[in-house]
């Protein structure tokens, strides 16, 4: 899935359309799928036509965008393109339960029992005020729990992205209405790919980069 150069394309999603139901339905992932991902991507293509921009990955865009004030609509369209394909990633059908063993014990630690990473984890989704994303990273050797507001990623801030939560109001709001609780405890019980999670992880330990590959 990783996109590395101009065009960029909208990449194949890693299961189909129905394959999250009941916890997302297929019209809702249709549309957050085929109109809000593809959009931006268009929108991005676009915009980084016949600048030099369009000679990076989509990753280094974020990362060369991030902050500049006269490139704030590059780094929304990139961004929240690499955020979608790191999204879907994160889920899996028949998902969430518990992670491997190894990273299970990692998690303990971390957050001194698992069931406390998901109350972080959950209160990270539901009291991020607005539109945005609910993440855990690997903050050098840390784990940690962080939320980002509109197109944020964690790439911007040096932290490796392990699993996401999209908690803009179209990733949910067909299935859930107003119901944001709702849906992350739905997609923290039944979705989360901890297998990619933990792949990401080991990944980072041996150098292998942050590409959601």
């Amino acid at each position: 899935m990783s996109q590395t150069q101009y065009p960029f394309k909208l990449e194949p999603l890693p299961y189909a359309e129905n394959a999250l139901e009941p916890c997302i339905s297929a019209k809702t992932l249709s549309f957050h799928y085929g109109k809000h991902h593809a959009g931006y991507i268009d929108k991005l293509n676009g915009l980084v036509k016949e600048t030099p921009l369009a000679g990076l990955s989509l990753e280094k865009i974020v990362e060369a965008t991030a902050g500049d004030a006269s490139k704030t609509a590059i780094f929304n369209n990139a961004a929240q393109a690499w955020n979608h394909a790191f999204y879907w990633n994160s889920l899996r059908p028949r998902g969430g339960g518990q992670p491997p063993k190894e990273f299970f014990t990692i998690l303990e630690k971390s957050f001194e029992s698992f069931d406390h990473f998901k109350s972080q984890f959950t209160a990270a989704c539901t009291t991020l005020f607005g539109s945005g994303w609910a993440w855990l990273v690997l903050d050098k050797d840390v784990l940690k729990v962080v939320k980002t507001p509109n197109a944020g990623t964690p790439l911007t801030n040096g932290q490796v992205p392990l699993l996401v939560v999209d908690v803009w109001e179209h990733a949910y709001y067909l299935d859930y209405q107003n119901r944001r609780p709702d849906y992350a405890k739905a997609l923290i019980s039944e979705l989360l790919n901890w297998e990619f999670a933990y792949s990401r992880y080991s990944e980072s330990l041996s150098g292998s980069g942050t590409s959601p590959r």
